[in-house]
């Protein structure tokens, strides 16, 4: 009854033969092809394919390469040959594109608000790495910021020789765009505008401005839905308009004096500006408040020069 207990232990100790099988690794191991494999487990038999890929592999390769590391017996249930793939991960113009942009933040290349668009010479950029935490890496990178152009060479798990590639790195910011075409003397607000990809090159040579320096400033003159403005193009809002009737104070003590008057000049608000007096015709020197009043500020102004 012992001899019997323990033949039937032996006979379920037996390695056997998986069948088709999928691995994640450069070797296959006794342990992949073989249920039971026992303390020969972790033993590399043959090279696994490439990742991605699939190989077919002879029964009889596989009692050959067997035999090789120890393990002259295995049960196999009719197979003929084995059918050995490799996990992936792709690695695609996108994957490599974001270790270049993380090699020019940590250069300082990439301030703040500007972003690179990789545009590789190669068509159609598509590895096959192994399926690991990190399948690429980025190794060395040389980039021309005169040209954009770049090189780099990259690191691909599961290949065995690094990766070359060329191309151009365009550098890119956000500039406000306009939605809509508005009249001359229009006070813009966030709303009037979208923020669009252009170039930093081109930001840089057409002058644009940043939203908070077009924010509630008034258009010089008509423009037009799609483009971005200057500095130039914006003026800070007129509250006071040539020829319209303004209320002009002058503090004396505690007291604050009024009196109407015509403006002669266009204004916006802390910029100076001359009013008639309307009933004595006395010009007035003052500045124009951001309410629309004409404040007199000269210490030689008295309440009879009125």
């Amino acid at each position: 009854m012992a001899i019997g207990l323990l033949s039937t232990v032996a006979a379920l100790a037996q390695p056997t033969l998986k069948g088709d099988i999928t691995v994640n690794a450069d070797l296959v191991t006794i342990g992949d092809m073989f249920d039971n494999p026992g303390a020969l487990s972790e033993t590399a038999i043959f090279r696994a394919p490439a990742p991605g890929t699939t190989g077919i592999v002879p029964i009889a390769s596989v009692a050959s390469a067997a035999r090789l590391v120890g393990l002259a017996d295995f049960d196999n249930i009719g197979y003929t040959r084995i059918r050995v793939t490799r996990l992936t991960t792709v690695v695609d113009a996108p994957a490599l594109s974001s270790l270049i942009t993380a090699e020019l933040d940590r250069r300082g290349v990439l301030t703040s608000g500007v972003t690179a668009e990789t545009h590789f010479d190669l068509a159609n950029v598509s590895f096959n790495a192994s399926q690991v935490p990190a399948p690429a890496t980025l190794a060395d990178l040389r980039y021309t910021p005169q040209t954009g152009q770049f090189a780099a060479r990259f690191m691909i798990a599961g290949i065995d020789r690094p990766v070359d590639l060329t191309g151009t790195l365009q550098l890119m910011t956000k500039a406000p765009r306009l939605l809509d075409t508005y009249a001359a003397g229009t006070i813009l607000s966030a709303a009037d505008f979208e923020l669009a990809e252009v170039p930093l090159s081109m930001a840089a040579a057409g002058g644009y401005a940043d939203l908070d320096q077009l924010v509630g400033k008034q258009l010089v003159r008509q423009s037009r839905a799609g483009i971005m403005l200057k500095a130039s193009d914006v003026s800070e809002p007129t509250v006071v308009t040539r020829n319209a009737l303004v209320t002009v104070t002058l503090k004396a003590g505690a007291m604050t004096l009024t009196v109407r008057g015509q403006a002669l000049g266009t204004a916006a608000a802390g910029q100076p500006v001359d009013v008639l007096n309307i009933i004595t015709k006395k010009v007035l020197h003052g500045v124009a408040r951001a309410d629309g009043t004409v404040e007199i500020l000269s210490a030689a102004t008295t309440v009879a020069s009125l």
